[in-house]
């Protein structure tokens, strides 16, 4: 039984995901599955607890480490929006869309 309580816990458990912003101009975020989509004015990240979007100007990834799950971005954020599973893919679809 000690085995199966061990794999029970390693499937329950969820990475941490925090969101660290200093002076709505740098932000750090753990937890980060991937990065789906970004540009200058907005970013989708799938992370441990949804999507998330974040919308700003002069947005620019300062560092990316999804081995760690972790993102730096710096830029002016104006938004941040956390999306149930149905809108992330409804977002993840429409970005494919502008990007071709």
């Amino acid at each position: 039984m000690e085995g199966y309580d061990k794999n029970l816990q390693a499937r329950t458990h969820q990475v941490d995901h925090n969101v660290k912003m200093w002076n709505r101009r740098n932000l750090e975020i753990s937890g980060v599955k991937e990065v789906d989509s970004f540009d200058s004015e907005e970013f989708l990240l799938q992370t441990s607890m949804g999507y998330l979007v974040i919308r700003g100007h002069n947005l620019q990834m300062k560092n990316l480490d999804l081995e760690e799950g972790e993102v730096s971005i710096k830029g002016r954020v104006d938004e941040m929006t956390y999306l149930d599973e149905n809108q992330g893919e409804k977002a993840k679809g429409l970005f494919s869309k502008l990007f071709k």
